[in-house]
């Protein structure tokens, strides 16, 4: 994950200070990408320990098209509880775009796709529903996502508008690392690259001294991913599917959810 401490890097000696919709203040730079090969590990985050069990639960939640945080809490995931109303609710955020945006499944679409036309460039999912940001909690950060085949490996790139660069992007990087898995899985690939490209990446200004003991750490060997099982659909995953292998890392480093 060295390529994942030079983007922190890069920000720090390039980005702009800028004012923002929290009210904290940010450095920030415009367009940056990632590329990581999945073959080489799973892309966790070592010079800092994640919290697994959000990222899977997260994830599924994602795929179910659930819109409220209750299965959430119930499995002891809280980083939606900010933006979710008196009754938990967050609107038509992720999971209703990828199950229904506008009534298309596009996940099931997708797995369809790439079974049946692994050369098509419309191998894409858009969670960006103008029509349906109002109602939106939070309009969404990482908006979509598409994947390519080729030489029977499945990459997969995700583009986010907004990148909060410390606390997200290493959660962003490990949630797509997962889904790039199952769906390479249930498409009969191995897995390829995964590719983040960001718009507005930044480092707000109370991650500041954070930032900075994460990059006097070294990263690392990365872990591995095993899948347990592969069931018949996608949205047939539990999280006791998932393991980490090896997963060595630095302690946790806090830091406050600009909201």
């Amino acid at each position: 994950m060295r390529a994942y401490l030079d983007y922190l890097q890069d920000i720090l000696d390039h980005g702009t200070r800028k004012a923002d919709r929290t009210g904290t203040g940010t450095i920030s730079v415009f367009g940056r990408q990632l590329r990581f090969d999945l073959q080489e590990g799973f892309p966790l985050v070592t010079t800092k320990k994640l919290h697994l069990r959000s990222i899977i639960h997260e994830l599924l939640w994602f795929l179910s098209g659930d819109t409220n945080v209750r299965y959430l809490q119930e499995n002891g995931v809280r980083i939606w509880n900010a933006w979710a109303d008196a009754d938990g609710n967050l609107g038509p955020v992720y999971g209703k775009q990828w199950r229904d945006f506008g009534g298309v499944d596009q996940v099931t679409n997708l797995v369809a796709a790439l079974k049946a036309n692994p050369n098509s460039r419309r191998h894409l999912v858009s969670a960006w529903n103008p029509a349906e940001l109002p109602n939106m909690a939070l309009p969404p950060c990482h908006y979509a996502y598409q994947c390519y085949v080729a030489d029977g490996k499945l990459s997969f790139m995700w583009q986010q508008r907004s990148v909060d660069s410390f606390l997200g992007l290493p959660f962003n990087i490990a949630s797509y690392a997962l889904l790039a898995h199952m769906l390479a899985a249930q498409t009969g690939y191995d897995v390829g690259d995964l590719i983040f490209t960001g718009g507005d990446c930044h480092i707000y200004l109370n991650h500041l001294e954070q930032v900075q003991e994460q990059l006097a750490r070294e990263p690392y060997p990365l872990p591995r991913l095993v899948l347990h099982r592969t069931p018949d659909s996608i949205f047939d995953y539990r999280f006791e599917d998932f393991e980490i292998v090896d997963y060595q890392h630095h302690p946790t480093i806090k830091a406050p959810i600009a909201v």
